[in-house]
């Protein structure tokens, strides 16, 4: 593994169009190409492909295409999870979805943060934090999840909502950036 993968692994400084991560990015390319073409294929071969593209799949998820990621082999996604159409999730770092999570259409769940410094930004350093996302949660359509947030169990987030900063379990989030306006 050369130097630049360890870096990204480690959630470190990195820059992302090194030989070996776009390797990585055409193997994902290809099985999301493969995935979101498979719309009228049988259940069980839809699932084979997420399989071989996503890093830890539980049972009974479901998700519709078109579906995106950078790498696939950094996310784990719980049993009984649904991930409606157009969903984007950026894994650089880990993303985590619990059990029986609920994503609405045009989620994205953005792991990458890029340099403030103009020069590095320039030479394309950057960086991943991971996403947590709790059991049960609910990411309404259009939802940004952005790089090191966790939003605790049986929380909901509204549509079109920004999340910023981590939410705790039971609340209710709606806005830009997103805040919690109750308890459930």
């Amino acid at each position: 593994m050369g130097e630049n993968k360890r870096r990204m692994l480690a959630g470190d400084w990195y820059v992302p169009d090194d030989e070996e991560l776009l390797a990585d990015t055409v193997r994902r390319a290809e099985l999301c190409e493969l995935y979101n073409a498979s719309g009228t294929a049988p259940p069980e071969e839809r699932r084979r492909i997420l399989e071989r593209l996503v890093g830890d799949l539980g049972e009974r998820v479901r998700i519709r295409p078109p579906f995106h990621c950078d790498f696939g082999s950094r996310l784990s996604i719980g049993a009984g999870t649904f991930v409606n159409f157009g969903a984007v999730f950026l894994d650089a770092a880990p993303i985590t979805l619990g059990r029986d999570v609920q994503i609405g259409p045009y989620v994205q769940l953005l792991t990458p943060t890029h340099e403030l410094d103009a020069e590095r930004r320039r030479a394309g350093w950057e960086k991943g934090l991971p996403i947590t996302i709790g059991d049960n949660v609910w990411l309404g359509g259009g939802v940004i999840v952005c790089p090191g947030v966790t939003i605790g169990a049986d929380t909901v987030v509204g549509a079109g909502a920004v999340v910023t900063a981590d939410l705790p379990g039971g609340v209710l989030a709606v806005g830009n950036p997103a805040r919690i306006v109750r308890e459930l």
